[in-house]
């Protein structure tokens, strides 16, 4: 899933130079909500790490 977001960061940073507006911001979302899912499903697996272990 960090590759996707990775992915659309780039698309959205050639866009953006490229002067399409729309394109680099629809990209720059996408690439937002999936570093904020990617974000909780390390919080989720670093939380689940820490009770097994316990």
């Amino acid at each position: 899933m960090l590759y996707w977001t990775l992915v659309f960061l780039v698309v959205a940073i050639i866009a953006g130079a490229l002067g399409f507006g729309g394109i680099a911001g629809a990209s720059a979302g996408i690439a937002k909500i999936l570093f904020f899912i990617f974000l909780a499903f390390l919080i989720i697996s670093l939380l689940a790490g820490i009770f097994r272990r316990a």
